[in-house]
C-alpha cells in the first residue's frame, strides 16, 4: 500500500514538472518564426514583382502592333497579337551579325578574364614574392575606380594603335580582371594550407599544383566568376559604342540603338522583340549554371 502511494506521488510530481503554465504556447518561438517566414516570402514576392514586371512589359510590347503601344489607357496585353515584330527586328538590321559579334566579344573576354584572374590570384595567394601585399592593394584600388574615368585615355591609346573598329580594340581594354583576382584569391586562401603543402611534398611544381590540385576543387568559384563575367560583358554598351563604326564588329547592344533609330521614329515593337532575343541566350546560360554559381559564391573552403 505504501509503495502504491509513493508511485502515485512520483507520477504527480512528474506531471507537475512537465505541465506548462497557461499561455506558454503563445510565448513559444513558433509565433515569431511564422512572422519571419511570412516576411521572407513577402520580400521574395516584392523582388520578383520588381524584376518580373519590366520583363513582362518588354515581352508583351514585343507582341503589340505599333498603334497598340501608344494607347491610352495603357493595355498590358496586346489587343491583337503581332509576332511580325520579331521578323522585322531580324531583317531591318543585320541582327544575326550583331549576335555573332556579341558572342565573339563575350567569349574572348570571358576566356581572357578567367585565365588572367586565375593566374594573378594564384600568384597573390600561393606564391611568395616581395611586394605581394602592395600589388594586391593596387588590384583592390582598381575596383574603386569607375570604368568611365579611363574611357578618354583608353580611347586615345586604342586610336593611336590603329585598333578602332576592330575586335581587339573592343576586347583588350575591357580585359581588366580586378574583381576576378579578388574573388579567386580569397577562394584559394580559404583552401586548407595542408593541401598545398602535401602537393608540394609530392613533388608538384607551380603549374602542376595549379592545374592538378587547385583548379579541380575550385570549379564552383570559377563557374560563378564565369557567369558574372558573361553577363557583364554581354551587356557592355559604352565602350563598344565608341569603338564600333560599322556592323562588322558592333555587338547587339549597339545594334539595338541602330534599330531604334533606323527610320528616325522609335518603333518600340521591333526594339522590344530584339531585346527579348538578346536576353534569351544569357538567361538560358544563367538558369543552367545558377546552382554552381550560388555554390561558388557561398562555399568558402573544402570540407570533409
Amino acid at each position: 500500500m505504501a509503495t502504491s502511494h509513493a508511485a502515485q506521488r512520483t507520477r504527480d510530481a512528474g506531471t507537475a514538472g512537465t505541465t506548462r503554465p497557461a499561455g506558454a504556447a503563445s510565448r513559444s518561438p513558433e509565433g515569431p518564426s511564422r512572422w519571419r517566414l511570412a516576411a521572407g516570402y513577402l520580400g521574395i514576392a516584392l523582388v520578383l514583382l520588381i524584376i518580373g514586371v519590366p520583363l513582362f512589359w518588354i515581352l508583351m510590347t514585343s507582341l503589340k502592333h505599333r498603334a497598340d503601344i501608344y494607347t491610352d489607357p495603357v493595355s498590358w496585353l496586346p489587343p491583337t497579337w503581332y509576332p511580325e515584330n520579331y521578323r522585322e527586328a531580324t531583317t531591318r538590321v543585320p541582327f544575326w551579325r550583331y549576335l555573332r559579334n556579341s558572342a565573339i566579344i563575350t567569349f574572348f573576354l570571358c576566356l581572357l578574364k578567367i585565365v588572367l584572374g586565375v593566374l594573378s590570384a594564384y600568384a597573390l595567394a600561393i606564391l611568395r614574392f616581395p611586394g605581394r601585399n602592395l600589388v594586391f592593394l593596387v588590384v583592390i584600388s582598381a575596383l574603386m575606380v569607375p570604368s568611365e574615368i579611363t574611357v578618354i585615355s583608353n580611347y586615345a591609346l586604342v586610336n593611336a594603335l590603329g585598333w578602332r573598329n576592330t575586335f581587339q580594340g573592343i576586347i583588350v581594354p575591357l580585359a581588366g580582371v580586378a574583381f576576378g583576382t579578388f574573388l579567386i584569391r580569397n577562394h584559394f586562401l580559404s583552401l586548407p594550407h595542408e593541401l598545398v603543402e602535401a602537393a608540394r611534398m609530392d613533388g608538384a611544381g607551380p603549374i602542376r599544383l595549379l592545374t592538378r590540385v587547385l583548379l579541380p576543387i575550385s570549379m564552383p568559384t570559377l563557374v560563378a566568376f564565369s557567369v558574372i563575367t558573361l553577363v557583364n560583358e554581354w551587356n557592355q554598351y559604352l565602350w563598344p559604342f565608341l569603338m564600333a563604326d560599322t556592323a562588322e564588329v558592333a555587338p547587339l547592344q549597339v545594334g539595338l540603338t541602330m534599330l531604334q533609330n533606323n527610320d528616325g521614329v522609335s518603333n518600340w515593337g521591333p526594339v522590344m522583340a530584339a531585346t527579348v532575343l538578346t536576353i534569351i541566350p544569357v538567361l538560358l546560360i544563367f538558369l543552367a549554371l545558377q546552382k554552381y554559381m550560388i555554390k561558388g559564391l557561398t562555399t568558402g573552403a573544402v570540407k570533409g
